[in-house]
């Protein structure tokens, strides 16, 4: 290990996970102690087991009680295992926690925005949204998600639901739209208004049913990896990459909706699909809905290069729905470093809560 821009536990994970991936430690063997893999690596016992710990809540390994750790992932993904052959539907959770963006903070930065923008928060939004948002976005994916990507790939769209609608009018009415089920009920219904036609594929533990993703005639999935909304399922490592393999047929695109990923627990940012698929077949979607508040109806979209001529031509046109004022608030409190401070602050009280 010699990366000095990296925790060790970071690149011994890194070292570990490529050992899975490349077949080194194919699927259902047992993966080296943690004090063995310390002594080879040159590292602290507690080092390797913060690696194993990450790797495990990935997906990669599993943890098995008085019997070490096991590699969970599998090449295949699971594609033909049988789906089960009653179907028994997944106990919804509670909506997520939301703790409120300190007010003080956000009454603080819109008298800034103000003083600073003067009038020219009377000047209308570009369609795609303010330059200093989309650039804003950018940088903090890069910092929160490991996700490098141009300011011109972002677009700027009031919520969820109408990020949807904008997706249909990119991609197509003609096409089968397809989601977990159960999910965001909004997802189907948003699909169903928009004129097309949404099949629901059955959620498992970790993901969608195998059976069911590869029966499938539709074009376009709609996932939420991680903590799917009502049933808290996240997609492990298997199963993120089964659904980019899914994309890889020609004409197909997968949407991640990273609904509450902010608030993964985790040590790292959980790779995202648009990540694992060369940022080439999945369009990326978020919010900020749940991480400022429920007023602040604004979310961004993130597509892939290859689809910005399409989206110029189907839907260059529309207005930016979100109000010139909220998008530079929003852009400031991400270069601030404030929306950020508030993540960690509630990510701690939620591992607190956990311990």
């Amino acid at each position: 290990m010699n990366n000095n821009h990296q925790p060790a536990y970071l690149q011994l994970y890194e070292e570990l996970r490529q050992k899975i991936l490349s077949g080194a430690w194919p699927h259902g063997t047992k993966a080296p102690s943690k004090r063995e893999t310390a002594g080879q690596a040159g590292v602290s016992v507690i080092t390797a087991e913060h690696a194993y710990a990450l790797l495990c809540e990935e997906g990669y390994l599993e943890a098995r009680e008085r019997s070490g750790y096991f590699v969970l992932y599998r090449q295949d993904g699971g594609y033909y295992a049988p789906a089960p052959a009653v179907h028994a539907p997944l106990a919804p959770l509670p909506p997520p926690p939301r703790e409120a963006f300190p007010f003080s903070v956000l009454a603080k930065t819109m008298r800034k925005v103000l003083g600073e923008r003067g009038e020219a928060l009377l000047v209308k939004a570009p369609g795609e949204g303010v330059p200093a948002l989309r650039e804003a976005v950018a940088r903090y994916l890069v910092r929160s998600r490991g996700l490098s990507v141009l300011p011109e790939q972002v677009f700027i769209g009031s919520g969820a639901e109408y990020l949807y609608g904008l997706i249909v009018r990119l991609l197509g009415r003609e096409r089968v739209y397809a989601a977990e089920d159960p999910s965001y009920e909004k997802i189907a219904q948003v699909y169903q208004a928009e004129g097309v036609r949404c099949e629901l594929l059955r959620l498992g533990k970790n993901g969608i049913h195998s059976a069911d993703l590869w029966r499938t005639g539709a074009s376009v999935l709609h996932v939420t990896p991680y903590h799917s909304f009502p049933s808290g399922v996240s997609a492990d490592a298997s199963k993120r990459r089964e659904y980019v393999r899914w994309a890889e047929a020609p004409d197909r695109y997968l949407v991640e909706d990273d609904f509450y990923s902010e608030f993964s627990l985790s040590g790292k940012p959980t790779e995202t699909l648009f990540s694992l698929s060369g940022g080439q077949k999945a369009l990326y979607v978020n919010t900020f809905s749940q991480t400022i508040a429920p007023s602040m109806r604004a979310g961004y979209l993130v597509l892939p290069e290859a689809l910005l001529p399409l989206y110029k031509k189907r839907a260059g046109f529309y207005s930016c729905p979100v109000p010139t004022f909220e998008q530079y608030v929003l852009a400031e409190l991400l270069d601030s470093g404030s929306f950020e401070r508030h993540i960690n602050r509630v990510r701690r009280r939620l591992r607190a809560g956990r311990e």
